[in-house]
């Protein structure tokens, strides 16, 4: 066991750790922030992407020993202050951006990562961006939608599928 401390979602957080915890462990069991969501345990699905010190991170990959002094935001984390769904959450309500919801916090919280490197993607940067991350349910048109609402960019002129 060992001690690691980090900041969740604005908070700073100490636990004792096994080595072999995972991140996504850590979150969802130790933390009981469960909308980090885990599909596959083989880091292809993308459903449990949370943000370490800005950057995406399938979390099912990162041991949480590792992440000592780590800032990590999950999709709780993307809410407004006072609790309401913040631009990315909004943006996938508003255009149906999600189906089962699912692959939904990975999603959001990969467009979250483009959207800070890249306010003003195209729609092409849009579908390269997300191809590590799955959605079984949508055929990920209204995804994209959403993603490119969230960067404030008009979504009428998206290609139909």
């Amino acid at each position: 066991m060992s001690k690691v401390t980090m900041t969740v979602n604005g908070r700073k957080m100490a636990a004792e750790v096994e080595g072999r915890t995972l991140l996504s462990g850590f979150l969802r069991e130790g933390l009981e922030l469960t909308g980090t969501h885990v599909g596959c345990d083989t880091s292809q699905c993308g459903a449990c992407v949370v943000l370490v010190n800005g950057q995406a991170v399938k979390s099912c990959t990162a041991f949480a020993a590792d992440l000592e002094g780590a800032e990590v935001t999950t999709v709780e984390g993307m809410a407004n202050p006072d609790g309401s769904l913040g631009n990315i959450q909004q943006a996938f309500q508003d255009y149906h951006g999600l189906q089962c919801g699912y692959c939904t916090p990975g999603m959001v919280m990969s467009t979250a990562a483009l959207l800070a490197d890249n306010p003003k993607p195209t729609e092409e940067e849009v579908r390269h961006y997300l191809e590590g991350n799955i959605c079984r349910c949508t055929g990920y048109q209204n995804i994209v939608r959403a993603v490119m609402a969230a960067s404030g960019q008009d979504v009428g002129a998206l290609a139909a599928e």
